[in-house]
């Protein structure tokens, strides 16, 4: 049986837009690492986990999305690798500063997105 809560989350990604279903990955993935910075704090290792390998799991899913024809998807590639690599960092040693550090990358990358698709609905950006 589906939750109301689940109903509305599948209502919102049929009806979304490549560009909002971006930014729901981008939220989502903050939210899971902000959970494992809790976990941390509380010596939760697998609570912890659990939250790093969604994560990374999202991570994945935004490096499967990159076009390559444009030129910035091989920096995002290589920023995405490079957060994977800090996340198991933060698994295997429980430091929060990485993971911190995460955030603030991904936090970074959501509002840019953000920026851009609100730019677009309102017409600002040109072909």
């Amino acid at each position: 049986m589906i939750t109301p809560q689940e109903q509305y989350l599948l209502r919102q990604v049929q009806t979304a837009s490549p560009g909002e279903l971006t930014l729901m990955l981008y939220n989502g993935c903050i939210r899971f690492m902000k959970q494992a910075e809790t976990a941390i704090k509380a010596k939760n290792a697998p609570v912890k986990h659990e939250y790093i390998i969604k994560a990374q799991n999202i991570i994945d899913e935004l490096q499967v999305t990159l076009n390559s024809k444009y030129e910035i998807s091989s920096n995002l590639d290589n920023l995405y690798s490079f957060m994977k690599s800090q996340l198991v960092r933060a698994n295997i040693s429980m430091d929060t500063a990485v993971l911190q550090n995460c955030i603030e990358l991904m936090t970074e990358l959501r509002d840019t997105w953000a920026e851009a698709i609100k730019q677009l609905k309102n017409g600002q950006v040109s072909s």
